[in-house]
């Protein structure tokens, strides 16, 4: 039988980016994959990080700065960006209208697997 979720959990998180999980490790108990519905403002901006988990990010509105070693990728509404285990990135969102998203990771996001840089 198939599976409802009936509305996602809200995530809190420092500062003001807003992070709705609809399948993941603390909505659904799933190891295997997350599935989140994020908004965060101009101007928001996460620690670099090196992720143990393939992430994609699918940008409905704004655009999504995407920092890596090879350098910058700006990813606007209607497209996407993958990014791989074990790559060096940082996200944020510089344009006035923030950046609505979803992200996708497999496995599951997990703050033990994500290896946020020292503040």
């Amino acid at each position: 039988m198939p599976t409802l979720i009936a509305k996602p959990m809200h995530i809190p998180v420092p500062g003001n980016k807003i992070i709705h999980e609809y399948t993941g490790h603390l909505n659904t108990g799933e190891s295997g994959i997350s599935i989140a519905h994020m908004r965060s403002p101009e101007g928001w901006s996460e620690p670099g990080q090196r992720p143990e988990f393939t992430e994609y990010t699918i940008v409905l509105k704004g655009t999504m700065r995407v920092e890596h070693v090879d350098g910058v990728t700006e990813v606007n509404a209607g497209q996407a960006i993958i990014t791989h285990p074990g790559e060096w990135i940082r996200y944020s969102t510089p344009g006035a209208e923030g950046c609505e998203y979803l992200a996708i990771c497999l496995p599951a996001f997990s703050p033990a697997t994500v290896h946020r840089d020292a503040a």
